[in-house]
């Protein structure tokens, strides 16, 4: 296991450095050149002249090179052009918020995405399976957007019985640690605050997490299907084995490698696309401030975002492979 995890570790190192080569060369291809593209209307001569020696921008492009690259090891991924921030300290700011909801959509997504494909293909070809296929394209082509829309309206407004905005009642003094919301309120006693905080996550999460649920519905259904029509799952229900055990160790492990690939690439998906629910529920997390960051040509904050999603996406990658281990050992052994 430990080989694995060094194997992943080591495949990072060249895909960031490849990935940051690639952000370089963007921002210095920007039309007009990246002081233009930072200044927008304001781009007049002497401004461009000043933003280029602030950041260097006049320098040789390879000690521009290794200037980015260092900075970049120290943790500093530039500052903010929107709030006057450092770049890290926004994200770490605003990341809580986001992994807060996305845990809250991949517990929706996997509690009740894994039971209702293996069910399907349990009961393969009858009423359970049909509905769980038709539901399954549906939550896929539902936009996020537009199902955010909905459920808002239909149980913030229409029947008011959970929050339609933001991450807690403002009303609330509630003290925050960790800026984990629902955490906070269990470490520091306050379980009303927790109670609230979970409360505007549910709306958000279901929305978020619906893509992901069709996509793991319809994995685990292929997959359970393929498995328990193998050669030895027929065997051991030839040896007298109680189906209970097929069940458990010989059909559901073996049908998991596929739904934990999905999972972990839903995981990245939900962090790095939360931008449409964010905005929807005025959820303040980093898919808001990616939001505006686009909107105002806020560069810095773009580039620290792909290189910072790229390291989660890698991180989770490793999680991925090291639970392949754990769910069958001949993964290990190769």
């Amino acid at each position: 296991m430990l080989r694995v995890i060094g194997k992943r570790l080591a495949l990072l190192i060249p895909t960031l450095f490849g990935l940051s080569v690639l952000l370089f060369l963007w921002v210095r291809s920007l039309p007009g050149g990246p002081a233009t593209a930072l200044l927008g209307e304001r781009a007049t001569p002497e401004a461009v002249a000043r933003v280029n020696e602030l950041y260097g921008f006049d320098e040789p492009i390879l000690l521009q090179y290794f200037t980015y690259m260092g900075k970049l090891l120290q943790g500093d991924f530039g500052t903010s052009i929107i709030t006057g921030r450092p770049v890290l300290e926004e994200f770490a700011t605003r990341f809580p918020a986001t992994i807060e909801l996305s845990i809250v959509a991949l517990i929706f997504a996997i509690g009740v995405g894994i039971p209702l494909g293996y069910m399907a293909a349990r009961h393969y070809g009858r009423f359970v399976d049909h509905g769980s296929v038709v539901l399954s394209l549906i939550g896929i082509t539902i936009p996020v957007f537009f199902l955010a829309f909905i459920l808002k309206y239909l149980f913030a407004i229409q029947w008011p019985i959970l929050p339609p905005d933001g991450r807690q009642n403002p009303r609330i003094d509630a003290t925050h640690v960790t800026d984990f919301y629902v955490l906070d309120g269990i470490l520091t006693g306050e379980y009303d605050a927790a109670w609230d905080a979970f409360l505007h996550l549910i709306l958000p999460g279901l929305a978020l997490g619906t893509i992901p649920l069709a996509i793991i519905v319809r994995i685990t259904r292929a997959s359970v299907l393929e498995v328990q029509n193998a050669d030895y799952v027929r065997t051991a229900r030839a040896k007298g084995l109680m189906e209970k055990t097929i069940r458990g160790r010989f059909i559901l492990r073996n049908a998991m490698l596929p739904v934990v690939t999905t999972i972990g690439l839903q995981t990245g998906l939900l962090i790095s696309g939360a931008v449409l629910t964010e905005t929807v529920f005025a959820f303040n997390g980093i898919g808001s401030f990616l939001r505006d960051a686009i909107f105002e040509l806020d560069y810095p904050v773009l580039q620290g975002f792909i290189i910072f999603i790229a390291i989660l996406y890698a991180l989770i990658n490793l999680i991925v492979d090291v639970s392949y281990t754990i769910i069958d050992p001949r993964v290990r052994v190769q």
